[in-house]
């Protein structure tokens, strides 16, 4: 087992044997060599597990009814060997052999600079609106220093000594990455967003997977800003622009008639999620922390995360 190792990579994975073999094959491939894989498996049942021992990976198992975002990442974090750690999903893969060393290369040359996200793109599966997403968010230019707190997880780099210092929300229903940012953020540290760093992200959900995981987001950012509200009229706005949007996109693409109602179906699944989650005013629910993560908590579980939920104010 490597014991110097500069950086190390954290995957979190539950079912996700069919992406795998790209992923690892994109990690074995890339000019910068000195890193270890830590694969943090939240009771795969594809052979997930066994695919990660192939490809030589520290292994950490977390059970399902113990999983949250945080809680994995920062199993992973505490295994991690390397002053530097990046997360990266499991469905996802590098688009180049460069894609690692210019993800850590900004913390590497700036003591300031405490973050660092790559870009994203999708792939022949990736649905229409998800692209125009993937745009706005990773656009094409480089930033050294973000002026906002946005970052996301499937394409990260940090600073060890950070996490040491702030680790990971475990309560979060996600965003636990913006959630991290802004702390750092706000304690003078600089987040990079480097566009020569890209992986190809693979989503494949359904509708109603698709609204849960806006949903499970919009919880978490109530939490994070309370001050952001999401009213019916703004559900309305933001679901109309971003049709049209898409629509207008589409037609310059010449893919209108190909893209039509699933640009419809992924912008409503989008942003009645969204509505949901910050409009939700009771405590999360076991059927609604199950909705959110897939499976059901075990009851002890549940109390302990049903107290930890209880400290958002839904009301603001």
């Amino acid at each position: 087992m490597k014991t110097d190792v500069e950086t190390s990579i954290i995957i979190r994975a539950l079912n996700e044997a069919e992406h795998l073999d790209k992923l690892f094959f994109g990690l074995n491939s890339q000019n910068y060599k000195n890193f270890e894989i830590v694969f943090v498996d939240s009771g795969s049942t594809d052979g997930s597990d066994k695919i990660a021992q192939k490809n030589n990976c520290k292994i950490i198992r977390i059970k399902k009814e113990d999983f949250s975002f945080g809680r994995a990442l920062n199993l992973g974090c505490e295994s991690a060997l390397g002053k530097y750690l990046v997360f990266i999903s499991a469905h996802v893969y590098p688009s180049h052999k460069e894609w690692l060393e210019n993800l850590i290369n900004p913390l590497k040359n700036d003591e300031k600079t405490g973050l660092c996200y790559g870009k994203q793109t999708g792939d022949e599966r990736t649905k229409f609106s998800e692209q125009q997403i993937f745009n706005k968010w990773f656009p094409k230019d480089f930033v050294l220093d973000q002026a906002d707190a946005f970052c996301n997880n499937a394409n990260c780099a940090i600073k060890k000594e950070l996490w040491e210092k702030y680790k990971y929300d475990e309560v979060l229903t996600g965003l636990e990455d913006l959630d991290f940012a802004k702390k750092i953020k706000q304690d003078g540290n600089k987040i990079c967003y480097a566009n020569n760093s890209e992986i190809v992200h693979i989503h494949q959900e359904t509708f109603n997977q698709t609204k849960n995981r806006y949903m499970r987001e919009a919880v978490a950012m109530k939490k994070i800003e309370p001050d952001f509200k999401f009213s019916f009229y703004y559900f309305i706005k933001s679901l109309l622009s971003n049709i049209l949007a898409d629509l207008a996109q589409a037609a310059k693409e010449k893919s209108l008639t190909k893209n039509f109602v699933e640009i419809i179906s992924f912008r409503f699944a989008q942003n009645y999620g969204t509505f949901c989650g910050f409009n939700e005013r009771s405590n999360i629910s076991d059927a609604l922390f199950d909705k959110f993560y897939g499976y059901n908590l075990d009851k002890e579980k549940s109390n302990e995360v049903s107290k930890k939920l209880s400290t958002i104010d839904y009301e603001k």
